[in-house]
């Protein structure tokens, strides 16, 4: 029943370590060649540049999923106070409005982002300013915040340049965006 699927897409780990998106209208065979530890993620394949417009709520929902995975794993990068901002939304869609035991107790079992303990009095004040927002609210709001920000929909992929030079690619509701990969090395000097 997922009418905007134009979003969203499936892929694999190929056999080179990256990721790829499978081509729906080619078999499979043709795509993949080995099958040992092979899994499938759905995940948003483009972003909206407002994906609070998104009409139907269950695509509202799975955008929200993405960002709090991505959020989780650290590939939407942000400051911490917007860091704090799009978990209280992320609880308040989970657990509702605001109560002390319950939600320190949440995040001492449950991981947002990297670091969180660190954040957790700045999630429980933002928190705390929810009362009464509705979950299917609480995920517009969560978009609403991470579409603002800079990391939002760039999903880096690796490749190389005409030179040689590894570089990093990314296709965003804008255009290709170009990375260039820094490679730092640590010398060390014995005396």
């Amino acid at each position: 029943k997922l009418l905007e699927k134009e979003y969203f897409g499936l892929e694999f780990r190929h056999r080179s370590g990256n990721y790829v998106w499978l081509e729906l209208l080619k078999p499979l065979a043709k795509q993949i060649k080995y099958t040992n530890d092979l899994f499938f993620r759905f995940i948003v394949k483009f972003f909206p540049p407002d994906p609070g417009q998104l009409k139907r709520a269950l695509t509202r929902y799975l955008f929200a999923l993405q960002i709090k995975q991505d959020l989780c794993n650290g590939s939407l990068t942000c400051n911490d106070n917007s860091a704090a901002l799009l978990v209280s939304h992320i609880l308040q869609a989970e657990l509702g409005d605001y109560t002390d035991e319950v939600d320190c107790h949440h995040l001492e079992m449950k991981h947002y982002v990297p670091n969180q303990e660190y954040l957790d009095h700045k999630i429980i004040k933002y928190h705390k300013k929810h009362r009464g927002v509705s979950p299917g609210e609480a995920d517009v709001l969560l978009l609403e915040v991470s579409r603002k920000l800079e990391m939002y929909g760039i999903r880096p992929q690796p490749a190389q340049d005409g030179e040689g030079l590894r570089i990093n690619l990314a296709v965003t509701h804008s255009g290709v965006l170009v990375f260039q990969v820094l490679i730092y090395l640590q010398y060390h000097t014995q005396y």
